[in-house]
């Protein structure tokens, strides 16, 4: 199967950490969102949304939104589960992957910046504060129930679901200068996942077109 990617895309790097946990080989097509490559008609004629990532499968169907995405891989390759059984444990996951892909991440992904930017006049300085504004509001309310594990994975013994939204949110707020310090139990989940070979095969730094 092919992952239409990008090496800074939070939600493309979600579904690397999750294929890396699974096992599951894939190629790797990096799609260039700064040169708008998911606007080109050849994107779009495997991807009409124009998003990152896409998942071509071998049979040539194709499958949007990294939720969805992550979901047909936990549904179709259930060995290494990123969900508990238990159907109430399966909620409280999927309330805090939830609160990272609705809540923090749509308000701070590219094309937001790029219109704060480029229709709003925002500088920089601007840019940053409204990233740390949300990014720091959303992470209150995870760090609360990050503090009730055991500060290496969200839930659990086992990296799963939650992790794989949590780390690429995290590696963000680090990017744009997002202090977060008051986030102990995030910052000790992050960097015990980022020991993890699947976690750190799929971070930005080693994926083509990283100048890292």
């Amino acid at each position: 199967m092919k992952l239409y990617t990008y090496y800074r895309s939070s939600a493309a790097y979600r579904v690397r950490i999750a294929l890396n946990l699974k096992g599951i080989d894939y190629i790797a097509e990096n799609i260039n969102l700064l040169e708008a490559q998911q606007k080109s008609e050849q994107y779009r004629a495997s991807n009409p949304q124009g998003l990152i990532p896409a998942l071509e499968l071998d049979d040539g169907n194709v499958i949007s939104q990294s939720t969805a995405i992550l979901e047909w891989l936990e549904e179709t390759h259930p060995g290494t589960p990123l969900l508990p059984e238990d159907p109430l444990a399966r909620s409280k996951v999927r309330s805090l992957a939830n609160h990272i892909a609705c809540d923090i991440h749509p308000l701070n992904n590219l094309s937001v910046l790029m219109y704060l930017k480029k229709s709003l006049d925002a500088d920089q300085q601007q840019i940053d504060l409204w990233y740390s504004q949300w990014v720091s509001r959303g992470f209150e309310g995870i760090e609360a129930v990050a503090r009730e594990g055991n500060g290496e994975y969200c839930f659990g013994k086992n990296p799963g679901l939650a992790d794989c939204y949590l780390i690429p949110q995290v590696y963000n707020a680090l990017r744009f200068n997002v202090d977060v310090n008051a986030f102990p139990a995030l910052l000790s989940i992050y960097h015990h996942c980022n020991t993890l070979e699947a976690f750190r095969l799929a971070h930005p730094d080693h994926q083509a077109g990283s100048p890292g």
